[in-house]
């Protein structure tokens, strides 16, 4: 099992993108680690706490430190994966830097070309402010973080670019497709992602991003991540910041699907999968004898932004462009 906790909607960008720039009016509300404490008693396998936000520097080290003191009593190696924008770190290193030298403690950061991700309203997160941030990283803690890149319609253009910049620092990058949560109402159309994807293996440079390299590896392994994982809903969980549970951050966002915490985690009940909601389960019906099935219908999330966006045939028309080529790895 692993756990997605978001512990505040409470961030210091203001990216366009974000469904935390605008998703919650309150954004006061903190996850309770008490919660946290819970789920690991209940699933003492947890392999991974995945930390998002927001951004998870607004909250204290020590409310994380709480945290591991929690795992390691119980005597797990549970770690901490944190993805974060490290605005907070750049700011204030020394009040960062022992929890981020924890030997149970990842980072991960995001950059990404384009104007979207933003330090203000008006200042764009440029490649230059993101260097001194890697850099001070690499000074401080012993190594470069990995970093996701959020592509929307507005910098589709400059997604490749961001794998170039991965491979110069010698790290990884993840390619994410916006979804529609919060202010962004309509997702990027899957179909041209792909492409992207498709010709960042084409170009030799998949060493230096994950979708890219789980597309590769999907004919063998069936694709066992996200956002390709039809079944991701049987070994994750997510807590959002007033403590409801959902089998999935995104749709904790759009506060869709919820998990009884009290009936799975308090008295040690069972889940009911989300395969068991027909209107995600796939786009349309054609879907059941496509080829493409496992890539197009991996994600419920984005099944569910695509049927609601209507646009269910312009999805299917941009992937039947890559036909030919996605058919290769499926």
């Amino acid at each position: 099992m692993e756990l997605i906790i978001k512990p505040t909607e409470a961030c210091n960008f203001k990216c366009t993108f974000c469904s935390s720039t605008y998703l919650a009016d309150d954004k006061t509300a903190r996850l309770e680690i008490s919660k946290i404490s819970a789920f690991l008693d209940r699933y003492p396998d947890t392999g991974t706490i995945i930390v998002n936000g927001g951004d998870p520097l607004m909250m204290p080290p020590k409310y994380y430190e709480d945290i591991l003191f929690e795992i390691e009593k119980r005597g797990l190696e549970t770690t901490l994966a944190f993805t974060t924008n490290l605005w907070g770190f750049y700011k204030n290193p020394k009040l960062w830097k022992n929890l981020f030298l924890h030997p149970l403690v990842g980072v991960t950061t995001s950059f990404n070309y384009g104007t979207t991700r933003r330090v203000t309203t008006t200042q764009v997160y440029t490649e230059e402010l993101f260097w001194k941030v890697s850099d001070l990283f690499l000074q401080e803690i012993g190594y470069r973080p990995d970093f996701i890149s959020v592509i929307t319609e507005e910098n589709l253009d400059t997604a490749m670019d961001n794998v170039l910049l991965a491979k110069k620092m010698g790290v990884e990058c993840k390619l994410n497709y916006a979804l529609a949560s919060g202010e962004l109402s309509k997702s990027l159309l899957k179909g041209k992602i792909y492409k992207v994807y498709l010709d960042i293996i084409d170009s030799g440079l998949a060493k230096w991003e994950y979708n890219s390299k789980q597309l590769l590896a999907m004919k063998e392994f069936k694709a066992t991540t996200c956002p390709l994982n039809r079944s991701c809903d049987e070994n994750i969980r997510c807590l959002q910041p007033e403590g409801d549970y959902y089998s999935c951050g995104a749709f904790g966002d759009d506060k869709l699907y919820p998990i009884s915490f009290e009936d799975e985690v308090i008295n040690g009940g069972h889940f009911t999968p989300l395969s068991d909601a027909h209107e995600i389960s796939y786009m349309k019906e054609q879907c059941l004898t496509c080829a493409l099935f496992s890539i197009c219908n991996g994600c419920k999330k984005t099944v569910s932004d695509i049927k609601k966006n209507n646009a269910v045939e312009n999805h299917c028309n941009e992937m039947q462009l890559n036909y030919e080529r996605l058919l290769a790895y499926v």
